[in-house]
């Protein structure tokens, strides 16, 4: 193992990401794609001639040092956002933090590498009323209609990511008790609250849906493999058919600012947070894993408390 070319080493490192880690297919995806193009980078560049070493096309860990890191980061700055190469760095840390517990190669050579400050940016949201007219908006005359409401009413009472919703199976609605069961980052569960409005949208669309007696799905209602928002071949909605659907219903409702599934998340969070919600609970709700992540929305509220200020202290 120790004598392996990056690619080979980058195998055990995924494979070790699904099976020791509990990370998603997803974020397995992300890490491969990233840590792909640093090697491709590392084999195409010429560092390696640089430095001496005659195989170029397939770098070994141990050829490798922070120099060359930082000159792919330099690359990045070309055409990257401070966040992508963050992360792209925190794939290629985490990389090299494996191959070191498993004796590949002495230390880190991106352990002392800085992340690039991050600019603080607003999360883009919706405001209430703009939310209640996007909701209000979705006519409930068809199945799919039906099935539009529910999605979204669901995203926005809940504060679910897209990802989480499209995963769900009916088994995950504890109709009486006014709960979800969501399947999260890394695999980890947690339960959710849900409202009213959403749990009567999901009830309409699956009475619809069950109706029409003909559709074809794992489970037909019976257990796990049940998804609760299907496509039009009665297969399971994917996030960017979500993703699509949306967009089309923010042009039909005549609103001005475009947003993703992931804003009705943060327009969950930051209208609970307006409301007087505590930042921890919201913590819990978002299933953020730190407090960190959760504490941006609190620029959104300090914004609007500044408005406030400005417009209604006598002595400015």
């Amino acid at each position: 193992m120790i004598s392996s070319p990056l690619k080979n080493l980058m195998r055990f490192f995924l494979e070790s990401l699904s099976s020791e880690r509990g990370y998603s297919d997803n974020t397995c995806r992300a890490y491969k794609n990233d840590l792909k193009e640093f090697i491709s980078f590392i084999s195409e560049s010429g560092l390696l001639r640089k430095a001496g070493q005659k195989n170029s096309e397939s770098p070994r860990a141990d050829e490798l040092n922070g120099l060359m890191i930082r000159e792919y980061l330099g690359f990045l700055h070309k055409k990257n956002k401070k966040t992508t190469i963050a992360r792209k760095l925190s794939a290629i840390r985490s990389f090299f933090r494996y191959l070191v517990k498993n004796g590949v190669i002495p230390e880190n050579p991106a352990e002392l590498i800085l992340t690039p400050k991050q600019d603080q940016t607003i999360p883009v949201y919706l405001p209430v009323d703009d939310m209640f007219r996007l909701l209000d908006s979705i006519k409930t005359d068809t199945l799919p209609g039906l099935r539009n409401r529910a999605i979204f009413e669901t995203l926005y009472s809940s504060g679910i990511r897209v990802s989480e919703l499209a995963g769900m199976n009916l088994v995950d609605v504890d109709f009486s008790r006014g709960v979800i069961r969501v399947r999260g980052k890394g695999d980890r569960e947690r339960i959710v609250p849900i409202g009213r409005k959403a749990l009567n949208g999901i009830k309409a669309y699956r009475e619809r849906l069950k109706s029409k007696g003909d559709f074809r799905i794992a489970g037909n209602g019976k257990g796990e493999a049940d998804p609760i928002f299907l496509n039009k071949d009665y297969g399971r909605l994917s996030t960017r058919s979500i993703a699509r659907i949306l967009d089309k219903l923010i042009k039909e409702a005549g609103l001005s600012m475009p947003v993703s599934p992931h804003g009705l998340r943060h327009s969950f969070a930051t209208h609970m947070l307006d409301a007087g919600a505590d930042l921890r609970i919201i913590q819990e709700l978002l299933g953020h894993k730190s407090l960190t992540s959760t504490q941006k929305y609190t620029h959104v509220s300090i914004d609007r408390l500044m408005k406030t200020y400005d417009k209604a202290h006598p002595r400015k």
